[in-house]
C-alpha cells in the first residue's frame, strides 16, 4: 500500500537522497554538485513508501511562493500513481499555508504529467541542469 508522509529532511536523508541521485544523478545526469541546494533545509519534504520501501519523494519550497521541485520516483513505480500522490499532497501543503497557487519549472519531458495535475505553463523552454524546462503553474479555485 502507497502512503505519502513529510519527511524530516535530516532524518530520512539518506532515504530521500537515494531516490533523488537515482532519478536525477544516475539516470538523467545532473551534476551531483547541484542536485542537493541549499533550499532544501528550507523546504516541506515528501516521502512516497509502498510496502516499506521508499519509492518517490519531492519537496515544497513556501519560502518561495509554494515552489514545487525535485519530484522523482524510483523507475520501477513510474506511471503507477507515485507522482500524482506527492504532488496531491504538496497541494494539500500549500492550500494548509493559505497559498492560492504553485508552481514547478517542470521537465519538458513531463510537462503532461503537471498538466493532468491542472498546471498550465507560463514560460518559453529554458534550460536547468542542462535539461529543457518550462515554468508551469496551478491555481486553487477552492
Amino acid at each position: 500500500m502507497l502512503s505519502v508522509r513529510i519527511a524530516d529532511f535530516a532524518a530520512d536523508h539518506a532515504e530521500i537522497c537515494a531516490i533523488r541521485f537515482a532519478v536525477f544523478v544516475d539516470e538523467q545526469q545532473v551534476p551531483e554538485s547541484i542536485e542537493i541546494d541549499d533550499r532544501d533545509p528550507h523546504c516541506v519534504h515528501l516521502l512516497a513508501v509502498e510496502d516499506g520501501e521508499p519509492v518517490g519523494t519531492g519537496r515544497i519550497d513556501l519560502a518561495l511562493s509554494g515552489k514545487v521541485g525535485r519530484v522523482a520516483v524510483v523507475a520501477s513505480r513510474r506511471g503507477q500513481g507515485v507522482g500524482t500522490a506527492l504532488m496531491k499532497y504538496a497541494h494539500c501543503i500549500a492550500k494548509d499555508n493559505a497559498l492560492d497557487k504553485v508552481w514547478c519549472n517542470a521537465q519538458v519531458s513531463v510537462r503532461p504529467f503537471y498538466e493532468h495535475l491542472g498546471y498550465r505553463v507560463t514560460s518559453e523552454p529554458f534550460y536547468e541542469a542542462n535539461i529543457e524546462h518550462v515554468r508551469m503553474e496551478r491555481a486553487f479555485s477552492d
